[in-house]
């Protein structure tokens, strides 16, 4: 079996606790990927993979509920800023997200009278707390996005959810 990459912090320790709390292997420092719900626009099922101490992977499968009957699939590369929010009162961690990704709509979609697949770059931008000593974070966040094919027109979702990192 392919063993995933070690997250290293800057004492050689696998960043279980002091960065991305809960979302790696006590033992082997091995990214663990998160699983969960996204409740918005669209609403459905997320996963989130970490690559490195800042840097991660997510995707979704989700239906839209506004106006439209459309099954949504997205998948993002995302940085985190660790920094950017000071969490002196909190115990966990409080990063801000951005990133870029893709977008496919297959079914309806509100602004046309086509249907089919829809295509679209994806802005992600969001927050996210890393609960400490367990494996969870919640989100929130807003995302515009350039719809390319087969149309070009701008859409803005924004959703909230929760993941389990096992």
């Amino acid at each position: 079996m392919k063993k995933g990459k070690r997250l290293e912090s800057r004492n050689g320790r696998g960043r279980h606790a002091d960065a991305v709390g809960g979302r790696c292997d006590r033992e082997t420092g091995e990214a663990r990927i998160g699983i969960g719900v996204i409740l918005g626009e669209p609403t459905g099922i997320g996963a989130k993979k970490w690559i490195t101490g800042k840097l991660a992977f997510d995707a979704a499968a989700a239906w839209s509920f506004s106006g439209d009957n459309s099954m949504r699939l997205h998948a993002d590369y995302l940085i985190h800023n660790f920094g950017a929010v000071r969490t002196d009162a909190l115990e966990g961690r409080l990063p801000v997200y951005y990133g870029l990704g893709g977008r496919i709509i297959l079914g309806d979609h509100e602004k046309s009278d086509n249907d089919g697949i829809w295509i679209g770059v994806r802005v992600p931008l969001g927050i996210s707390y890393l609960f400490p000593e367990a494996p969870f974070d919640i989100f929130a966040e807003i995302v515009p996005i350039f719809n390319m094919i087969p149309d070009t027109d701008f859409d803005l979702d924004a959703a909230v959810g929760a993941r389990y990192y096992f």
